[in-house]
């Protein structure tokens, strides 16, 4: 447990409709340093070894409801390793 401003959230932004409601595109799933981006967030540390074992144990994907490419995994844990 660890105070709110010392950890980083990962967000999934909201899933874009057209005008009948039927989703156009899935919602972006990405770093919010600022924690104030619309969407569900997920929290973790700020040391990749966190990272890395919320990855392995799929936290992020339970949290977000959502499977997430490998692609943005690795994009997320290099900009918490350029912290």
């Amino acid at each position: 447990m660890k105070p709110k401003r010392e950890l980083i959230r990962v967000v999934k932004s909201p899933d874009r409709k057209d005008e009948n409601g039927s989703v156009i595109a899935g919602g972006e799933i990405l770093l919010d340093l600022t924690g104030k981006k619309a969407g569900r967030g997920a929290y973790v540390c700020s040391n990749p070894q966190c990272f890395e074992l919320a990855r392995r144990a799929r936290r992020f994907e339970r949290s977000l409801s959502c499977k997430i490419p490998d692609e943005v995994y690795d994009k997320m844990k290099s900009q918490i390793e350029g912290l």
